[in-house]
């Protein structure tokens, strides 16, 4: 019975108020006789990668009836991380994701759907509604929004958000006027979609299809192609296939399909914010996928694309080069690619690039193996005295004069303070920005640290200074940023001893992220420590504090 779950809430004698509520929306009696569809649809007139979801959403509703089900939609949350950035609005951020999967699956549950469409598109909203597909477990496809295009900052020059973010330590550097930041600001970004480079949204939604619980196409097809409303209805017709097949997520999310994401993951040059997402995502799946996956598929697995902010290719550029699936079918040939993994398409990897006849239509935007940017992917993990159980930098958009220096720590208790040295031309060449106390539980909230990344490449320092923080950054950070620092200084982390004028040993190729300071000398500043105090006024991140675990686990709620 394809409506079991369903059937329990509206058929039989004792059932009958329930049908009365359920005729109350409308509903005839033959909808209600076919399988209740769940689409969770993210829109909202705040964030600009969502505001176009409710032509997904009907895309979707349309597929589910021309494959025989009845959809009933409802929403979800979604904070853009941009407009939230650089003010209080970021400790929220990391906080909705694990808010999103909990109202997904208190409105699933509640209403005994036999099926769920997800309908995300930016940052935390992907990987908080693959959190509710791993826990919830039945069938279920992810169609995203898909991604913005480009904008122009002049006469035959492309942008996007991270342009004008670093615009704005031109402008303080004298590179430019703030009447010709403002002209930027206007064209940068043309309308709707995730941001148009390979940040944090874009990176989800390419690794939800290379996971295969997206169809081909979800992670690079334009928000504004029509392809991407027939991708909508594929996805609404697709999930009662997976309903009359018994597909289920957790038939799908697999130690080996993980993997396949992790290396389409270092091919693409994806956001850091992946080691945060997919380890949280395959917690909820109950799998073990640490730190240590990423690494080791970072060492395998070449770095094949430079999207922006690290290359001047955009996503629509990758979509016309031939998205995910080529990039997946050349890492097929390091045999990097478990072929045998099943798709929501209901075949598997192997068939699904054979059926696309999946291959590079143009080199440029995807390198083959053998003319990769580097050998390595295009994340790795550090680790040392300074970060035992881990640090993540975006290697492949690191100077090649940072990926092995020793930098003297400026430290900074807070993001406003570090952002206000570096425009006052505080920061020299040689100088390691740390901010501290602003992790997960000591932010709280891990903020994203785009502001002053972006301030430090804008002013001409991207290839002399470094920035390290127990918080994150944004998927469009570009240089020697090395975030997620664990443990935190909130959780008694080294970072929270070190000093101005302390030299930390930074060397990606071998992984290493030393503070270079006499273990007697640590103990003594560890002796004398007063953390700063910081009252949080806002009672959500209050319990979210005391709930959430590490960075280096994914930064999920601890068990309860």
């Amino acid at each position: 019975m394809h409506d079991e779950r369903s059937h329990k809430m509206k058929s039989g004698l004792e059932k009958a108020p329930h049908r009365s509520l359920l005729y109350a929306l409308g509903l005839t009696r033959e909808e209600m006789n076919r399988p209740l569809i769940g689409v969770v649809n993210a829109a909202n007139e705040v964030v600009p990668g969502h505001i176009h979801l409710d032509r997904i959403a009907e895309a979707v509703k349309a597929g589910v009836r021309i494959a025989g089900g009845t959809p009933l939609e409802f929403p979800a949350i979604a904070v853009c991380d941009g407009i939230a950035m650089n003010h209080e609005g970021m400790r929220f951020s990391l906080p909705s994701r694990e808010f999103i999967c909990d109202s997904i699956e208190i409105m699933a549950r509640a209403h005994a759907f036999d099926g769920l469409v997800f309908i995300p598109n930016c940052d935390k909203c992907v990987p908080g509604m693959l959190m509710a597909m791993m826990r919830l477990n039945i069938p279920s496809v992810l169609i995203s929004g898909g991604p913005m295009l480009p904008g122009y900052s002049g006469p035959g020059k492309q942008a996007d958000l991270i342009s004008v973010f670093e615009a704005v330590g031109g402008v303080r550097a004298g590179k430019l006027t703030e009447d010709e930041l403002e002209e930027m600001t206007e064209h940068a970004c043309p309308g709707c979609g995730a941001c148009a480079g390979m940040f944090t949204a874009n990176s989800m939604n390419c690794l939800a299809e290379a996971i295969g619980v997206a169809l081909p196409g979800n992670g690079t097809i334009p928000a504004v192609d029509a392809a991407r409303v027939r991708l909508g209805k594929q996805a609404g017709m697709r999930v009662m296939d997976l309903l009359a097949k018994n597909i289920r997520p957790l038939d799908i999310v697999t130690q080996e399909s993980v993997a396949n994401a992790v290396a389409v993951d270092m091919a693409l040059g994806c956001s850091t914010n992946t080691v945060l997402h997919l380890p949280a995502i395959s917690g909820e799946a109950g799998l073990k996928v640490g730190l240590e996956i990423f690494d080791e598929v970072s060492r395998k697995a070449p770095n094949l694309c430079k999207l922006s902010p690290a290359g001047k290719y955009y996503m629509v550029d990758l979509d016309r080069a031939g998205g995910i699936p080529a990039v997946m079918q050349e890492l097929s040939k390091l045999g990097l690619i478990h072929k045998d993994c099943l798709t929501a398409t209901g075949q598997t990897v192997g068939d699904n690039l054979v059926n696309l006849k999946a291959e590079i239509r143009d080199k440029a935007v995807i390198h083959p193996i053998e003319e990769a940017y580097s050998k390595e992917g295009g994340i790795a993990i550090l680790k040392g005295n300074l970060a035992p159980e881990g640090a993540v930098v975006k290697q492949s958009a690191v100077a090649k004069e940072m990926m092995a220096r020793d930098v003297r720590a400026r430290v900074f208790e807070s993001e406003e303070a570090a952002m206000k040295a570096i425009l006052d031309g505080e920061i020299k060449p040689g100088d390691g920005v740390v901010i501290r106390y602003e992790g997960p539980k000591g932010g709280p909230g891990m903020r994203e640290m785009l502001s002053p990344t972006a301030a430090i490449t804008g002013m001409g320092l991207g290839k002399d200074v470094a920035l390290l923080t127990d918080g994150r950054f944004s998927g469009g950070t570009n240089g020697a940023a090395i975030g997620h620092i664990s443990p935190e200084a909130a959780d008694d982390g080294i970072i929270g001893l070190v000093a101005d004028g302390d030299i930390i040993h930074i060397d990606i190729p071998n992984r290493k992220l030393d503070l270079l300071v006499a273990e007697e000398e640590l103990a003594k500043r560890r002796a004398s420590l007063v953390k700063p105090k910081k009252e949080c006024p806002y009672p959500v991140l209050r319990r979210y504090a005391k709930l959430v675990s590490s960075a280096s686990t994914g930064g999920r709620y601890k068990e309860v």
